[in-house]
């Protein structure tokens, strides 16, 4: 009996996999014959990139694997010459919509341009990227601008040129949602969703179109996913009462959040390894100079990685940040970065007295102008 049991139980579980089964085969006879060596993909399962490479053999390739649900997949070339080549995002990657099914992809003039059979998923995609190709143009540009003027040191220029990508940014997430309210339906709904609601998700705006999504589509592993970060956003979100933690400073003594009730604090999430992070630094310590002894403080939050206690102190050290500082260096599964929902750095919450979070994301003049308004 345990035997006939054991033996439909494999059966079960090989015909839900071959349920989730994809296959891609890749054709690149558009392209110079016999200089591409090998096609790499990476792709998320369950949380994790999954990875796995293939020869170019007869100008075909062939990847299988198992998804849960349509999932954006990355292809990679490699070339059969002498000196490796470096990569160029724009000849030599390429993202395909994987779905459950047997897929065509066909490069055209360069590995990056490809043409999909057999994924509604991606012809979704296409479809999207179309719509944002006139923003991606602008954003191109700007960051050529942008370059530009970082050679020459130019913080003026730098700066004029953040606020226009914001802007673009801005007009993208736009585009996301107009996508998204047109179709929630669609197999890269909970994909759009995503893109609009962002690295700090405004819970308040992002709930009623969760709330949109088919009963199918939040039950996807992404649609968990996202549903997480929102419960998160929801706790975390300005007006609500910052969640306690507690965590060890440089010292290895235990801090806690609660410890600094009676003064405005800006809990910032940060790393040395962080450019943008460390750029930021100057404007920071600028501000604290300025209100730490009029019932302001900051407590310092660290992604940096493990065996890199060297590094988190060297920085602490170099960029003068002479406030509380903790970490339990596990980069980004810092257990309070998780509890905050944080996805991107520099992030930061300032809290009233009373422990209540009041703004989010102060940066340099805005942080001082916030501050010069409660601390008179």
């Amino acid at each position: 009996m345990k035997k006939i049991l054991l033996a439909a139980l494999v059966l079960l579980s090989a015909q839900l996999s071959a349920q989730h089964t994809f296959t891609l085969e890749g054709n690149t006879s558009n392209l110079k014959k016999d200089t591409l060596d090998k096609v790499y993909i990476d792709y998320l399962l369950d949380g994790d990139w999954k990875n796995d490479s293939a020869l170019v053999k007869g100008n075909k390739y062939v990847f299988s694997g198992v998804v849960d649900e349509p999932v954006l997949a990355y292809l990679r070339v490699t070339y059969k010459r002498a000196i490796p080549q470096k990569i160029n995002q724009k000849r030599d990657v390429a993202t395909v919509y994987l779905m459950p099914t047997t897929l065509g992809v066909t490069h055209v003039d360069s590995f990056a341009s490809v043409k999909v059979s057999g994924s509604i998923a991606h012809d979704a995609y296409s479809a999207l990227n179309d719509k944002m190709k006139p923003l991606n143009t602008e954003m191109e540009a700007l960051s050529k601008e942008y370059r530009a003027f970082a050679e020459k040191k130019d913080e003026e220029g730098m700066k004029s040129v953040e606020d226009r990508f914001e802007a673009i940014e801005a007009r993208q997430r736009e585009v996301y949602k107009s996508e998204f309210l047109a179709n929630p339906a669609s197999p890269i709904a909970v994909y759009m969703l995503d893109r609009y609601a962002g690295y700090d998700i405004n819970a308040e705006d992002v709930d009623p179109l969760f709330a949109k999504l088919p009963a199918s589509s939040k039950a996807s592993p992404s649609g968990k996913t996202l549903e997480e970060k929102l419960n998160i956003a929801r706790i975390t979100g300005i007006g609500k009462s910052a969640p306690e933690f507690v965590q060890n400073d440089t010292l290895g003594k235990p801090v806690a959040l609660s410890s600094f009730r009676g003064k405005y604090l800006l809990v910032d999430f940060w790393a040395s390894w962080c450019g943008p992070c460390r750029k930021e630094n100057p404007n920071v310590v600028k501000v604290f100079q300025k209100y730490k002894d009029k019932g302001f403080h900051i407590l310092g939050v660290s992604l940096d990685q493990p065996n890199a206690k060297d590094k988190w102190m060297k920085a602490i050290h170099d960029d003068q940040l002479t406030w509380t500082h903790v970490s339990d260096l596990r980069y980004w599964k810092n257990e309070v970065a998780v509890q905050y929902g944080v996805q991107a750095i520099p992030q930061n919450y300032l809290i009233d007295p009373a422990g209540k979070i009041i703004a989010k994301n102060l940066r340099g003049e805005d942080l001082d102008e916030k501050l010069g308004e409660l601390i008179k």
